[in-house]
């Protein structure tokens, strides 16, 4: 038997309606878990303290921008030893905390951003019903340039021009050429910035650089 699939933003969050509208696109409303988990201590609570909201950017539906509308319980966590009184639903799979998009915005975010760059990446977004500005583009990519270098050593690294605004400003991108990801961008193209970011990492071994011609 062939099941109906339903959309979400991910797990732990139920739907509660959706509205589409002229100026912003599908606005659909969620709420988050009946239990709450205290991130400190790891107990579980049922007491609700109140109540927070969050918006968070997800994938477009039908061409049109998504918003999701997030009621999250705020809980009172019953352990007496815990230095934490109250929290908020956590949803780890769905958005990080303070995030403004979901999980799986953020990685589209960062792949247009790879390949496209600041300005053509914000243009194709839009296009696609994803909105974000050129300075989200590049952050996204310093946050998981940042969290690859905390995760991994490099040794065979790959150097080249990158561009911030195209025949305006560039910068410097540093690509693990073993794992095939970025690993970091540098603000200018200077040859005292590169040497300097190369210093600070004495597991390379290998230094690729594309010249151009």
């Amino acid at each position: 038997m062939q099941k109906k699939s339903k959309w979400s933003p991910g797990p732990g969050v139920k739907i509660l309606g959706a509205t589409l509208t002229i100026d912003d696109g599908w606005v659909v409303s969620t709420a988050g878990s009946a239990i709450g988990i205290c991130p400190d201590c790891g107990r579980r609570s049922r007491s609700r303290h109140g109540w927070a909201r969050r918006n968070l950017q997800d994938l477009p539906v039908q061409g049109k921008p998504v918003t999701v509308k997030l009621l999250l319980s705020r809980w009172r966590c019953a352990h007496r030893e815990c230095p934490r009184r109250t929290f908020t639903d956590r949803l780890p799979s769905v958005a990080d905390p303070y995030a403004r998009r979901t999980r799986r915005v953020g990685e589209i975010v960062g792949l247009f951003g790879h390949s496209a760059g600041g300005r053509p990446g914000e243009r194709l977004m839009q296009r696609l019903g994803m909105p974000v500005s050129d300075d989200t583009i590049l952050r996204q990519l310093k946050r998981d340039a940042e969290v690859d270098q905390r995760n991994s050593e490099i040794r065979v690294v790959g150097i080249d021009d990158w561009s911030w605004r195209r025949a305006t400003s560039y910068g410097i991108i540093m690509v693990d050429l073993e794992r095939r990801s970025v690993v970091d961008i540098l603000d200018d193209r200077s040859v005292e910035s590169a040497a300097k970011w190369l210093r600070d990492r004495p597991s390379i071994e290998v230094v690729s650089r594309d010249r151009c011609g």
